[in-house]
């Protein structure tokens, strides 16, 4: 019999199936499909750490404490205090862990509720490989095409789960890292109604196992109000938009309507960015900008690799605002005034009619949109990941709804809420997926020496 069995192998997952397998358990890894890497691989890749080699490398200071701020903020404090202290209080170890393992990370990048830069960049299909050669070489098991059921539950305690072809497989502990519930029409639907227009996205096994196997078992849900959309991604679900979209706003640009109009201060998180787009005409807005921030552009970071969607047709171009106008279908007139209006209040000859003072967060001074060629790519929101769930405590172990731990059941990753609350800060979902992973693998792997 395995002693931690861990159920997914995106980012979580894997972490908690290597620091469970480097503490000397015997480790189970079930993937329901054949593939690895879950919605991590599908992400733009972006950790949020705070006090790296790469800030400091930068020039950047920060801190726990700011980190734990920010978190707070953007959380509009609904957040469990607990979980964002659990996250601050084993941040730089993860990553000095990560690193360790071979991860390496690229430029540091501002983003959405972060004071300073703290968004680190990394290839996330190479990080999911690494992580799982870890855990392979540590004596771990990995079984793709497994898919779990149901919790295996003797005398209250979770004992392992029984697999959709009827396979018992017994554990002293199971850690549920299956990924959210974003590909289940169900679920959504019952959960977070106010998704309706968003698009639907995420890896294609985010359909709610882990969730419903330990609903069943008693487990508390939390934070289902703030599901909210990704903010960038074109409208066009058949496009070649891949899974992250454009973040263009976060490096200069703004967002404008149908009607060539702003409508919201872009330097907000882009999750509060995709709700205020879904209220627009046809839930649809354009991220209009010029060659300034074109030359902003990083190709290492997909949601700031422009060029690559010029190159695909999905970044339209013009040489003047009237032919851009033109190409997106608003009024000329309108969007002129609205880029005027604009960069007046730059200048300081008025009040930016959103309130908009920096690029993302606290990070950055906005650029007037001035100088050709200009860019729009139309955007929309889109369910990527559902950033709630089950009801944790810091040692990751699963809450039921009094709030009492259910003996032998962990969590991980997109699957657990309690973290973000009812806003996001960039990097904290693969953050969270690789810190609370690692942890809910080493407590899971205690556990079996706590049991006669």
């Amino acid at each position: 019999m395995t002693e931690v069995l861990v159920i997914g192998a995106g980012l979580a997952g894997l972490a908690a199936a290597v620091s469970a397998a480097e503490s000397g358990a015997r480790v189970t890894l079930c993937e329901k499909r054949s593939e690895i890497g879950g919605s991590t691989v599908l992400s733009a890749g972006l950790s949020a750490f705070a006090g790296t080699e790469e800030q400091a490398a930068a020039g950047i200071a920060d801190s726990t404490e700011l980190l734990r701020h920010d978190l707070l903020e953007t959380g509009l404090h609904r957040n469990d205090p607990a979980l964002v202290d659990a996250y601050c209080a084993h941040q730089l170890d993860t990553y000095r862990w990560l690193r360790g393992l071979g991860v390496e990370y690229g430029k540091v990048h501002a983003a959405s509720g972060q004071s300073v830069p703290r968004s680190h960049p990394t290839d996330t299909r190479v990080l999911v490989r690494t992580l799982l050669e870890r855990a392979l070489s540590r004596g771990a098991v990995f079984l793709p095409d497994t898919r779990a059921h149901r919790l295996i539950v003797e005398d209250g305690a979770v004992r392992g789960v029984l697999t959709e072809e009827g396979e018992r497989l017994r554990a002293d502990a199971v850690v549920l890292a299956s990924g959210g519930f974003s590909r289940n029409p169900e679920l959504l639907t019952r959960f977070a109604p106010q998704m309706e227009r968003a698009l639907r996205g995420g890896a294609a096994g985010s359909t709610g196992d882990g969730l419903l196997m330990a609903w069943k078992a008693g487990a508390g849900v939390i934070d289902t109000p703030y599901v909210k959309g990704t903010f960038g991604i074109h409208p066009d679900p058949d496009g070649a938009e891949g899974g992250t979209g454009v973040l263009a706003i976060y490096k200069g640009a703004i967002a404008v309507n149908r009607n060539g109009r702003r409508f919201v201060d872009e330097s907000l998180p882009y999750k509060a960015v995709g709700d205020a787009c879904l209220a627009q005409p046809d839930g649809i807005a354009f991220q209009v900008f010029d060659a300034q921030v074109m030359d902003r552009a990083d190709p290492s970071v997909p949601i700031y690799d422009f060029a690559a969607r010029v190159g695909n047709g999905l970044l339209l171009r013009a040489r003047t605002l009237d032919e851009l106008a033109g190409l997106i279908g608003v009024p000329a007139d309108a969007l002129r005034e609205t880029v005027a209006a604009y960069n007046a209040a730059i200048a300081g000859r008025a009040p930016d009619e959103q309130g908009r003072t920096t690029l993302s967060g606290g990070v950055g001074t906005p650029v007037p949109i001035t100088t050709a060629p200009f860019y729009a790519h139309p955007s929309t929101a889109v369910v990527l990941a559902t950033y709630c769930g089950l009801t944790i405590d810091p040692s990751m172990r699963v809450l039921d709804v009094f709030g009492e731990v259910i003996d032998g059941l962990y969590a991980a990753g997109e699957l657990v809420g309690g973290l973000h609350g009812a806003g996001y800060v960039t990097g904290t979902s693969i953050g969270k997926a690789a810190i609370f992973g690692r942890v809910a693998g080493l407590a899971a792997s205690g556990a079996r020496e706590e049991r006669p």
